[in-house]
């Protein structure tokens, strides 16, 4: 045998060595040779580069299944959001059910109907209601009594009460916990409600809509001893999951600057939902609705599209900002950050909204060395992503993971001089699950690619939001600490509220943590 036909693998090896080496192989087996030599020179980059991040590379374990005594859930608010809520507990309306099955017969790809028929039965029961919309309070009753999944030829379970007021529902004893969906003015009320009243919350983003009722909500889950989940299933995305293994791991190195984004370019994205044709003055409680906010004559594009007014919303800081840093924040463990300053306005939709359409808000955290950049924009598409950026390397977080190392990086400098790693191939690349899959509007693609709607567990596609609230009852049941409780949801409310008061105030503002007060 020829001499060069015995080399072996050498640490250090390089695609150099590979090219030397076949130019003294003839020409019939140089193809055959060079693929084999290729893929046992693949082999040992792959090899060495895992060696040296240490990262693993399976999805994470499915959950055990939900166990222990059947939790009586009360749900209020049954708009758009408390909709989804009430899928991912096991429960949609007939009509959704039916929608979603003829989508699948048309579209292999449509697996809303499969997944939802598969989705883990959580032992629980909705046997209260509200909303303030009567289409909706008797959408959620026919919701809850669909106990059996099917469409409306199927069998139905016991009709549910619908109350006229959270006070009533929260009271009932026939309710163990709530899910809160209302729009952002009402969370502090509703949990403070609840909570002193000795039933579990999970309630959706952001905690709070004042500065003030944050603490007052953070000392009623305390004193009460229930299991709070904030609504932030990003939590459960198992990239993030996989983003804070390298954080861990020092895979990136010293971290300086991160940045977020929200690019969103369709009605629904920037929150001018549709008007339901049964909207009157006779089936809203427009008193009940306004609550705490500032009176205003009954409108129904205020009622429908509330997320344009600060008098009901919390703007872009305590909608959408809210996602990307309690991302941040399940990763590399932030905190509230020691200043704020926030610039921006409404440039594009001028439809008498009063929260801002382009954001951009920057964070600091001097303790750690890092500033966080928010930007945002309701008027384009444009992917930007989720960049967090160490000096050996960067990591792309979303539905995926990618990291990249820095061309100048000191950890990696030995293997990037050995052409083992390549600064424009990634080190580590994490992708769950495969294939194709339908996205019905630019805003569920937003929240797909940031992994906000589906997950993966042991091999299968998992609605994150459902897996948020198995944690939620599961922690119930069993007496433990949900990964999105009233400590970090206080952390992300003073985070929100630091943008949106440097947004109203046009200065910096910053965290005294003394005291833990905002200091504008």
């Amino acid at each position: 045998m020829d001499e060069h036909n015995k080399q072996e693998e050498k640490p250090g090896m390089t695609r150099r060595d590979v090219v030397r080496g076949l130019a003294t192989v003839p020409v019939l087996g140089a193809v055959a040779y060079g693929l084999y030599k290729k893929k046992s020179l693949d082999h040992y980059l792959k090899r060495s580069i895992s060696d040296e991040l240490g990262m693993s590379a399976g999805e994470p374990a499915h959950p055990p299944k939900s166990e222990g005594r059947e939790i009586r859930i009360g749900l209020i608010g049954f708009g758009i959001r408390g909709k989804q809520l009430a899928k991912a507990l096991g429960f949609a309306h007939p009509s959704q059910v039916e929608e979603w099955r003829l989508a699948a017969g048309e579209n292999k790809n449509d697996y809303r109907y499969v997944d939802f028929k598969s989705q883990e039965d959580l032992n629980i029961r909705i046997t209260a209601v509200c909303d303030v919309f009567d289409t909706y309070g008797e959408m959620a009753r026919e919701t809850a009594a669909n106990i059996h999944r099917e469409g409306p030829a199927g069998p139905m379970g016991e009709p549910v009460k619908r109350y006229a007021t959270y006070k009533e529902l929260i009271a009932s004893p026939e309710v163990d916990a709530v899910v809160i969906a209302t729009p952002d003015h009402w969370h502090g009320p509703m949990t403070i409600e609840a909570a002193r009243a000795g039933k579990h919350v999970y309630c959706e983003k952001p905690l709070t809509w004042t500065v003030e009722e944050t603490y007052e909500v953070r000392q009623a889950v305390v004193d009460s001893g229930v299991v709070f989940q904030l609504g932030h299933q990003g939590r459960q995305t198992d990239a993030y999951l996989k983003a804070r293994e390298a954080i861990e791991k020092n895979v990136l190195g010293p971290i300086n600057l991160i940045e977020v984004t929200t690019n969103r370019n369709d009605p629904n994205g920037a929150w001018v939902y549709d008007i339901h044709k049964d909207a009157s003055p006779a089936t809203i409680d427009w008193d009940q609705f306004i609550g705490p906010a500032p009176w205003h004559d009954f409108s129904l594009e205020r009622f429908f599209r509330w997320r344009c007014w600060w008098d009901y919303s919390t703007g872009l800081s305590g909608d959408l900002l809210t996602h990307e840093y309690d991302a941040i924040n399940q990763v590399l463990n932030v905190g509230i950050p020691h200043s704020a300053i926030s610039t921006g306005g409404i440039y594009f939709f001028k439809d008498g909204r009063t929260v801002p359409d382009v954001l951009t808000t920057v964070f600091e955290f001097p303790e750690k060395n890092l500033s966080l950049l928010y930007s945002a924009t309701l008027s384009s598409q444009m992917d930007r992503g989720k960049k967090v950026m160490g000096h050996d390397a960067y990591m792309e977080m979303g539905n995926t993971l990618t990291i990249y190392a820095d061309p100048r990086s000191t950890r990696y400098a030995g293997k990037i001089e050995k052409g083992i790693i390549k600064p424009d191939m990634p080190i580590y690349s994490y992708v769950p699950g495969r294939g194709a899959d339908t996205i019905t509007s630019a805003t569920e693609k937003y929240f797909a690619g940031r992994g906000l709607l589906y997950t993966y567990r042991g091999g299968k596609r998992v609605d994150t939001t459902h897996l948020h609230m198995k944690e939620w009852l599961d922690a119930i049941r069993q007496g433990t600490k949900p990964s999105c409780d009233i400590h970090s949801g206080f952390e992300e409310a003073m985070t929100a509220h630091m943008g949106t008061l440097s947004y109203h105030h046009k200065k910096q503002v910053s965290w005294d943590k003394a005291s833990e007060k905002i200091i504008v």
